[in-house]
C-alpha cells in the first residue's frame, strides 16, 4: 500500500480530546466526526485537509482516553496515514482496529515540516520526503497489524476471515 500526501504537523502529547473533542462524541459517524477533527489544535483543519494528506506528530500522539473516535475522525477527515515519534499504546491499537495506518519514525518527524509532500510505502515501512528528497525507515509494523489496515480494520478482517 503506497500513499502520497501533504503534511500537517503537530507537536507532542496530542491527546484524544484534542483530536476529537468530547463535545462531539454523540456520534461515531466518520463523516460527522471529520468535521471536528483536530479542531482544538487547528480550528480550520477540517476545511483545509485534503484526502490523502498525512499527519506528522512528535511523541505520544493519541494519549489520554481510550476512545476509538480519534482514529475514526482522522480517517474520516481523509488522512491517509499518521507518522509520529511515538504513539500512546491504546491509540496505537485502536488505529489498527479502525484501519488507520500509523508509523513510528523519529528521523522523519524531526526532518519533516508542515506542507512537505511525503510518499509512504506502508508494507516496507519506508517514508520518502519528496520535498527534501530524503528517505527514512520506520519502525517495523507486525504483519498482522498491516493485514488489519489492508482489510479496513478489525471488524472487516473478522467478517472476511472468520
Amino acid at each position: 500500500m503506497k500513499l502520497k500526501g501533504k503534511v500537517w504537523k503537530f507537536g507532542s502529547d496530542v491527546d484524544t480530546d484534542r483530536i476529537i473533542p468530547a463535545r462531539y462524541l454523540t456520534t461515531s459517524d466518520p463523516k460527522e466526526l471529520a468535521k471536528y477533527c483536530m479542531e482544538d489544535e487547528d480550528p480550520s483543519f477540517s476545511k483545509k485537509v485534503k484526502k490523502g494528506d498525512i499527519i506528522v506528530a512528535d511523541k505520544n500522539f493519541g494519549c489520554g482516553s481510550s476512545r476509538e473516535h480519534a482514529p475514526i475522525a482522522i480517517k474520516g477527515a481523509g488522512i491517509s496515514c499518521v507518522i509520529a515519534k511515538s504513539f500512546a499504546r491504546i491509540f496505537y491499537r485502536n488505529s489498527f482496529n479502525m484501519g488507520l495506518p500509523i508509523l513510528e519514525c523519529e528521523a522523519a518527524v524531526k526532518a519533516t515540516k508542515q506542507g512537505d509532500i511525503l510518499e509512504v510505502d506502508l508494507e516496507n515501512g519506508e517514508i520518502y520526503n519528496v520535498t527534501k528528497k530524503k528517505r527514512y525507515k520506520a519502525t517495523a509494523v507486525p504483519d498482522f497489524m498491516q493485514e488489519l489496515v489492508r482489510s479496513g480494520g478489525l471488524m472487516k478482517w473478522i467478517k472476511k476471515n472468520l
